[in-house]
């Protein structure tokens, strides 16, 4: 049997790789749109206070983040000015989005935090366009809806147009690309102060020491936490962006801020295989989806009747419409289909015309899915005379798009209630449990339904936080060389590992005294698939399978001390990995203290099947101590701002 010979090995020594230090006032991670959002707005307030802001991010900021491949609408415009179409009766106001927002979380949101990005996202979305984003415009000059909250767009450059911006705004001095930051750093007189970061470059021999007053993550949400349903050739073709790895969470957690909300994960309804959207099909095409007997699903309200009042809202929340979908999946009436060709057919009775129909719905998976459109074409669909099918994906960890998870961060000083504050020191807008922390994005957690747009204008907001606490607070942390350096040594271990061991096998990828980690992620998404509710036990879980994968992620995470590294590139995905780790355990400790199945849909408690309003109408909030490890929990009231009883 032929051996399989790794070609591309290059591994360093801790003690040959250079140490680079910088030193900044305010320091971002993460390029994505809530990184550019923060460096956009903390570099035109840092300008006038006389500081630095340093944006550091794993890959190039032009293409980074979950928007890298593109959109085809900006899902968070709320059209407050006029500028859009109107949906309905009566203009937006923050007040309905704000319902809007809690209701699809089943009742439970930070609506400090919802009504504070709504109350600014508008003005974003304007300069976007002022930047040169091509926005849909009807024959009056409005922007074109695709549903009540989006606008659609020609969104194929749509990263660039944004890293653009953030770049001049902070100068490209200023912006470290092919950098993975793997530890925050904490001040050496201050443990709950956070003083810098440090990680290594994936292009060479570096090891980098970031030293700030303040830091805001703006990395991406969890991905590859469980097993996709994608397997052999397919693999790793996921909804989300894969190289979104947890990172912001887990840095947080290790470093001892408080979580929020971590039990929560988003499933999306996409189309089968290709994870195409279905928002324009739905929205703009007003196309519905049927199960295999042309019955159109959603309309049988008694499969979430168990479930009001949330049931009654409008439009149906959406793991309750998950629910319905997975309902008939179960009970055998499926494939659940997307019913283009009536949709088609319908639009051109109207008087639509054909061929520009087409286009757009080729167009909808060319701006942001292309291989949705490989697979219609690989599959000889042709959206106009056959349906395609829909399902429900793999869990995502996430808390800017239809899910809530991440950190508990301080609000807005007119909104945020009293009883919020209490785990802050002191409070500036979108900071950490910890001392000049932020958090925005998807690290930002109980206030979803962001996606770019509020993503950009959260991270805005947190970078003008920033900018103010450097400034009122005037920090001067200080960092631990020692520790420093035993990172240094912690971090290079996997090439370590591989070079002393590598000769004791005659197969690489088969040795005793490492595992490489496509392995660990192997062994993690069996885990969580199988005993944290993954797609392939159709969201289900309990209390003992819950202890069981807490049993099994600590013996991988014992493993993982073994973990091997060939090149830079290996050893970001070893660090990757121990984030992705770090992550499901805060997922699975949540989801076990919270006794009560709050999003069906999304996951089920099957020993707590029903909605516990009386009990669990809360957040709940944990902490990793950094000094024991172990995890304390507790709840934190819903307070409601917005009246958006049903």
């Amino acid at each position: 049997m032929a051996v399989e010979v790794y070609k591309n090995i290059e591994t360093y020594k801790p003690e040959d790789v250079q140490d680079v230090t910088v030193e900044t006032d305010i320091l971002i991670i993460g390029g994505g749109f809530s990184g550019c959002g923060a460096a956009y707005e903390a570099a035109y307030w840092a300008k006038a206070a006389g500081l630095k802001v340093t944006l550091v991010e794993k890959a190039a900021i032009e293409r980074s983040g979950a928007v890298a491949q593109g959109l085809s609408a900006i899902n968070t415009y709320l059209g407050l000015s006029g500028r859009a179409q109107q949906v309905g009766d009566k203009p937006n106001t923050i007040e309905d989005y704000v319902r809007y927002v809690t209701l699809d979380m089943m009742g439970i949101a930070r609506e400090d935090l919802v009504a504070d990005y709504a109350r600014h996202v508008d003005g974003t979305v304007h300069l976007f366009e002022k930047w040169g984003l091509p926005i849909w415009k009807d024959e009056n000059g409005k922007y074109v809806r695709e549903g009540r909250w989006q606008v659609m767009i020609h969104g194929e450059s749509y990263k660039p147009i944004i890293a653009e911006a953030a770049k001049m705004a902070l100068g490209e001095e200023n912006i470290y690309e092919r950098v993975f930051i793997t530890h925050l750093l904490m001040d050496k007189n201050d443990p709950q102060r956070v003083a810098g970061a440090v990680g290594f470059s994936v292009r060479e021999p570096k090891f980098y020491i970031f030293k700030a007053k303040a830091v805001i993550l703006a990395t991406g949400g969890a991905t590859l936490l469980f097993r996709p349903r994608s397997t052999g050739e397919g693999m790793g073709r996921i909804w989300y962006a894969v190289f979104n790895t947890g990172s912001g969470y887990a840095m947080a957690i290790e470093a001892g801020a408080h979580t929020c909300q971590m039990e929560h994960r988003f499933i999306p309804s996409r189309f089968k295989d290709g994870y195409g959207p279905v928002g324009a099909w739905f929205l703009l095409f007003k196309s519905v989806a049927t199960n295999a007997f042309d019955e159109v699903y959603i309309e049988k309200k008694e499969t979430i009747e168990k479930y009001k009042p949330y049931a009654d809202a409008v439009p149906t929340p959406t793991p309750l419409r998950n629910h319905q979908m997975l309902e008939e999946l179960i009970n055998g009436r499926g494939p659940i289909l997307m019913r283009t060709e009536w949709a088609i057919k319908k639009l051109q009775e109207e008087g639509k015309d054909l061929k520009k129909l087409i286009e757009e719905a080729w167009e909808d998976f060319l701006d942001m899915t292309v291989s949705q459109a490989l697979l219609w074409a690989a599959l000889n669909i042709e959206p106009e005379k056959v349906p395609s099918e829909i399902m429900t994906a793999e869990p995502y960890m996430m808390g800017s798009h239809s899910g809530c998870a991440g950190l508990w961060v301080c609000g807005p000083e007119d909104l945020m209630p009293e009883e919020y504050k209490k785990l802050f020191p002191f409070c500036y807008n979108r900071m950490t449990t910890i001392k000049g922390l932020f958090a925005v994005g998807d690290c930002s957690g109980a206030n979803p339904h962001k996606f770019s747009s509020g993503s950009f204008t959260e991270g805005r907001i947190a970078g003008k936080a920033a900018v103010r606490y450097v400034v009122e607070q005037n920090p001067n942390p200080e960092i631990d060389e020692a520790k420093v350096q035993e990172l240094k040594k912690k971090i290079f271990q996997p090439m370590v590992t591989y070079e002393q061991f590598k000769n004791a096998s005659t197969r690489e990828d088969i040795n005793p005294n490492y595992l490489f980690p496509k392995q660990a992620l192997w062994r993690l998404q069996k885990i969580m698939d199988e005993y944290a509710a993954g797609a392939s036990m159709w969201y289900r879980t309990n209390e003992k399978m819950l202890k069981i994968a807490l049993e099994r992620l600590q013996m991988l995470k014992e493993d993982m001390e073994k973990l091997a590294a060939r090149n830079l590139h290996e050893l970001m995905r070893c660090w990757e990995m121990w984030h992705r780790v770090i992550v499901a355990e805060a997922h699975v400790q949540h989801m076990l203290f919270r006794q009560e199945t709050r999003w069906p849909g999304y996951y089920y408690r099957m020993d707590y099947p029903d909605i516990d309003d009386e009990n669990w109408k809360v957040f709940v909030v944990g902490r990793k101590n950094p000094e024991t490890g172990e995890w304390e929990m507790q709840k934190v009231p819903y307070i409601q701002i917005v009246d958006w009883q049903l």
